[in-house]
Protein backbone atom coordinates (compact mmCIF):
# COMPACT_ATOMS: atom_id res chain seq x y z
CA UNK A 1 0.00 0.00 0.00
CA UNK A 2 1.83 3.43 -1.33
CA UNK A 3 -0.22 5.78 1.05
CA UNK A 4 -2.53 5.86 3.60
CA UNK A 5 -5.79 6.86 1.89
CA UNK A 6 -7.97 7.76 4.44
CA UNK A 7 -5.53 11.30 5.00
CA UNK A 8 -4.75 11.78 1.79
CA UNK A 9 -8.36 11.85 0.12
CA UNK A 10 -9.01 15.08 1.72
CA UNK A 11 -7.21 16.39 -1.20
CA UNK A 12 -9.41 16.70 -4.94
CA UNK A 13 -8.08 13.86 -7.02
CA UNK A 14 -8.96 11.58 -9.93
CA UNK A 15 -7.18 8.07 -8.86
CA UNK A 16 -5.72 5.76 -11.18
CA UNK A 17 -6.65 2.50 -9.53
CA UNK A 18 -5.24 -0.99 -10.23
CA UNK A 19 -5.31 -4.45 -9.07
CA UNK A 20 -3.90 -7.54 -10.49
CA UNK A 21 -4.50 -11.62 -9.51
CA UNK A 22 -2.40 -12.99 -7.39
CA UNK A 23 0.97 -14.77 -8.26
CA UNK A 24 0.09 -12.57 -11.49
CA UNK A 25 -2.76 -15.17 -12.11
CA UNK A 26 -5.62 -15.32 -14.24
CA UNK A 27 -8.50 -13.57 -12.81
CA UNK A 28 -11.31 -13.43 -16.00
CA UNK A 29 -11.06 -16.60 -17.33
CA UNK A 30 -13.95 -16.07 -19.88
CA UNK A 31 -16.70 -13.35 -21.12
CA UNK A 32 -19.18 -14.75 -18.03
CA UNK A 33 -16.39 -13.40 -15.86
CA UNK A 34 -15.71 -10.16 -17.59
CA UNK A 35 -19.36 -9.47 -18.06
CA UNK A 36 -19.88 -10.00 -14.02
CA UNK A 37 -17.33 -7.73 -13.32
CA UNK A 38 -19.05 -5.02 -15.27
CA UNK A 39 -22.07 -5.73 -13.74
CA UNK A 40 -20.56 -5.22 -10.55
CA UNK A 41 -18.80 -2.02 -11.84
CA UNK A 42 -22.25 -0.51 -12.72
CA UNK A 43 -23.63 -1.53 -9.37
CA UNK A 44 -20.90 0.51 -7.71
CA UNK A 45 -20.94 3.41 -9.92
CA UNK A 46 -24.40 4.26 -8.43
CA UNK A 47 -24.04 3.21 -4.86
CA UNK A 48 -21.06 5.48 -4.37
CA UNK A 49 -21.33 8.32 -7.08
CA UNK A 50 -18.68 6.86 -9.51
CA UNK A 51 -17.56 8.71 -12.51
CA UNK A 52 -15.02 6.13 -14.48
CA UNK A 53 -13.65 8.27 -16.68
CA UNK A 54 -11.65 5.06 -18.66
CA UNK A 55 -11.05 1.64 -17.59
CA UNK A 56 -10.10 -1.63 -18.40
CA UNK A 57 -10.09 -5.12 -17.53
CA UNK A 58 -7.29 -7.59 -18.68
CA UNK A 59 -7.07 -11.19 -18.01
CA UNK A 60 -4.96 -11.05 -14.61
CA UNK A 61 -6.04 -7.10 -13.67
CA UNK A 62 -7.87 -4.16 -14.50
CA UNK A 63 -7.79 -0.55 -14.50
CA UNK A 64 -9.90 2.09 -13.30
CA UNK A 65 -9.70 5.82 -13.56
CA UNK A 66 -12.56 7.46 -11.46
CA UNK A 67 -13.55 10.00 -9.43
CA UNK A 68 -15.54 9.70 -6.15
CA UNK A 69 -18.88 12.03 -4.81
CA UNK A 70 -17.31 10.76 -0.67
CA UNK A 71 -13.66 10.23 -1.45
CA UNK A 72 -13.42 9.01 1.90
CA UNK A 73 -15.02 6.01 0.84
CA UNK A 74 -12.97 4.92 -1.84
CA UNK A 75 -11.71 2.16 0.36
CA UNK A 76 -15.02 0.60 1.18
CA UNK A 77 -15.74 0.83 -2.31
CA UNK A 78 -12.96 -1.26 -4.02
CA UNK A 79 -12.54 -3.65 -1.22
CA UNK A 80 -15.97 -4.33 -1.60
CA UNK A 81 -15.88 -4.64 -5.36
CA UNK A 82 -13.18 -6.41 -5.02
CA UNK A 83 -14.62 -9.05 -2.19
CA UNK A 84 -18.04 -9.32 -4.54
CA UNK A 85 -15.79 -10.44 -8.01
CA UNK A 86 -14.00 -12.70 -5.37
CA UNK A 87 -17.27 -14.41 -4.08
CA UNK A 88 -18.37 -15.21 -7.55
CA UNK A 89 -14.87 -16.16 -8.83
CA UNK A 90 -14.79 -18.80 -5.72
CA UNK A 91 -18.51 -19.85 -5.86
CA UNK A 92 -18.08 -20.27 -10.02
CA UNK A 93 -14.87 -22.28 -9.45
CA UNK A 94 -14.57 -23.77 -6.58
CA UNK A 95 -11.46 -22.34 -5.38
CA UNK A 96 -10.43 -20.19 -2.62
CA UNK A 97 -8.13 -18.46 -0.64
CA UNK A 98 -6.30 -14.84 -2.58
CA UNK A 99 -7.46 -13.98 -5.83
CA UNK A 100 -5.90 -10.98 -5.34
CA UNK A 101 -2.06 -9.79 -5.09
CA UNK A 102 -2.84 -7.57 -2.28
CA UNK A 103 -4.58 -4.40 -1.23
CA UNK A 104 -5.75 -2.15 -4.92
CA UNK A 105 -2.98 0.37 -5.71
CA UNK A 106 -3.88 3.99 -5.84
CA UNK A 107 -2.12 6.94 -8.05
CA UNK A 108 -3.17 10.51 -7.72
CA UNK A 109 -3.70 12.05 -11.27
CA UNK A 110 -3.96 15.68 -11.77
CA UNK A 111 -7.09 15.80 -13.59
CA UNK A 112 -6.56 18.82 -15.77
CA UNK A 113 -3.54 17.74 -17.30
CA UNK A 114 -2.91 13.75 -17.45
CA UNK A 115 -6.80 12.52 -17.46
CA UNK A 116 -6.53 11.66 -20.98
CA UNK A 117 -2.96 10.75 -20.69
CA UNK A 118 -3.76 8.18 -18.26
CA UNK A 119 -6.75 7.24 -19.92
CA UNK A 120 -4.76 6.35 -23.23
CA UNK A 121 -2.44 4.56 -20.98
CA UNK A 122 -5.22 2.15 -19.58
CA UNK A 123 -7.10 1.89 -23.11
CA UNK A 124 -4.08 0.72 -24.66
CA UNK A 125 -3.50 -2.21 -21.95
CA UNK A 126 -4.78 -4.91 -25.06
CA UNK A 127 -2.83 -3.49 -27.85
CA UNK A 128 0.52 -3.45 -25.69
CA UNK A 129 -0.27 -6.74 -24.81
CA UNK A 130 -0.78 -7.69 -28.44
CA UNK A 131 -4.58 -9.24 -27.93
CA UNK A 132 -5.85 -6.52 -30.27
CA UNK A 133 -4.52 -4.29 -32.77
CA UNK A 134 -6.95 -1.46 -31.92
CA UNK A 135 -8.24 -0.24 -28.74
CA UNK A 136 -11.85 0.06 -29.82
CA UNK A 137 -12.11 -3.41 -31.13
CA UNK A 138 -11.45 -5.07 -27.38
CA UNK A 139 -14.83 -5.81 -25.74
CA UNK A 140 -14.16 -4.82 -21.74
CA UNK A 141 -12.90 -0.90 -21.99
CA UNK A 142 -13.78 2.01 -22.16
CA UNK A 143 -12.38 3.05 -25.81
CA UNK A 144 -15.55 1.74 -27.31
CA UNK A 145 -17.29 4.21 -25.76
CA UNK A 146 -14.84 7.35 -26.95
CA UNK A 147 -14.11 5.82 -30.93
CA UNK A 148 -17.77 4.06 -31.74
CA UNK A 149 -20.14 5.67 -29.61
CA UNK A 150 -21.40 2.42 -27.14
CA UNK A 151 -23.02 2.85 -24.05
CA UNK A 152 -21.70 0.92 -21.40
CA UNK A 153 -23.42 2.20 -17.87
CA UNK A 154 -19.89 2.56 -16.78
CA UNK A 155 -18.34 5.15 -18.36
CA UNK A 156 -18.59 8.48 -17.89
CA UNK A 157 -17.40 10.88 -20.81
CA UNK A 158 -14.17 12.61 -20.42
CA UNK A 159 -14.62 16.32 -19.76
CA UNK A 160 -12.20 17.07 -22.04
CA UNK A 161 -13.20 15.14 -25.00
CA UNK A 162 -15.35 18.04 -26.16
CA UNK A 163 -11.82 19.39 -27.08
CA UNK A 164 -11.32 16.96 -30.12
CA UNK A 165 -13.72 18.43 -32.29
CA UNK A 166 -17.11 20.03 -33.00
CA UNK A 167 -19.23 17.51 -33.76
CA UNK A 168 -19.40 13.95 -31.98
CA UNK A 169 -18.36 11.89 -35.48
CA UNK A 170 -15.47 13.84 -35.39
CA UNK A 171 -14.26 13.97 -32.06
CA UNK A 172 -14.69 9.99 -32.29
CA UNK A 173 -11.79 10.04 -35.32
CA UNK A 174 -9.77 12.45 -33.56
CA UNK A 175 -9.91 10.01 -30.50
CA UNK A 176 -9.06 6.98 -32.65
CA UNK A 177 -5.70 8.72 -33.83
CA UNK A 178 -4.74 9.66 -30.17
CA UNK A 179 -5.48 6.70 -29.12
CA UNK A 180 -3.09 4.98 -31.78
CA UNK A 181 -0.38 6.90 -30.41
CA UNK A 182 2.59 5.13 -28.25
CA UNK A 183 3.83 7.25 -25.98
CA UNK A 184 6.71 5.47 -23.88
CA UNK A 185 7.11 8.41 -21.17
CA UNK A 186 3.15 8.26 -20.33
CA UNK A 187 3.65 4.65 -19.98
CA UNK A 188 6.57 4.93 -17.69
CA UNK A 189 5.08 7.53 -15.50
CA UNK A 190 1.78 5.70 -15.27
CA UNK A 191 3.58 2.38 -14.06
CA UNK A 192 5.03 4.30 -11.02
CA UNK A 193 1.64 4.00 -9.10
CA UNK A 194 3.51 5.07 -6.09
CA UNK A 195 3.85 8.91 -7.47
CA UNK A 196 0.97 11.39 -8.01
CA UNK A 197 1.01 12.69 -11.52
CA UNK A 198 0.70 16.27 -11.89
CA UNK A 199 2.55 19.54 -12.15
CA UNK A 200 4.55 21.50 -8.75
CA UNK A 201 1.58 23.09 -7.97
CA UNK A 202 -0.64 19.71 -7.95
CA UNK A 203 2.26 17.37 -6.05
CA UNK A 204 2.60 20.54 -3.78
CA UNK A 205 -0.69 19.09 -1.90
CA UNK A 206 0.98 16.15 -1.04
CA UNK A 207 3.47 15.25 1.37
CA UNK A 208 5.40 12.15 2.08
CA UNK A 209 5.90 10.54 5.30
CA UNK A 210 7.52 7.30 6.42
CA UNK A 211 7.03 6.35 2.39
CA UNK A 212 3.47 6.81 2.62
CA UNK A 213 1.35 9.99 0.70
CA UNK A 214 -0.39 12.41 2.31
CA UNK A 215 -1.99 16.21 2.02
CA UNK A 216 0.39 19.39 3.13
CA UNK A 217 -0.33 20.25 6.48
CA UNK A 218 0.54 23.53 7.70
CA UNK A 219 3.12 23.64 10.49
CA UNK A 220 4.77 19.79 9.14
CA UNK A 221 8.04 19.28 7.69
CA UNK A 222 7.68 17.80 4.36
CA UNK A 223 9.85 15.37 1.97
CA UNK A 224 10.20 16.80 -1.60
CA UNK A 225 7.61 13.91 -4.03
CA UNK A 226 9.68 14.02 -7.55
CA UNK A 227 7.69 13.11 -10.44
Amino acid sequence: MPYARKHQLSVSFVYHVINRGNKKEKIFNGSQDYLYFTYLLRRYVGRFGLKIYHWILMPNHYHLLLEIAEPERISSCMAGLNRAYTSYHHNNYSTSGFLWQGRFKLQPIQKERYLFACGRYIERNPVRAKIVSRAQDYRFGSAKFYCLGEQDGITTEDPAFAEFGKTINVRRIAYREFLNVHNSGEDEIFRKLDIPVGDNGFTGKIMREGGRLFPKRRGRPRERIVV
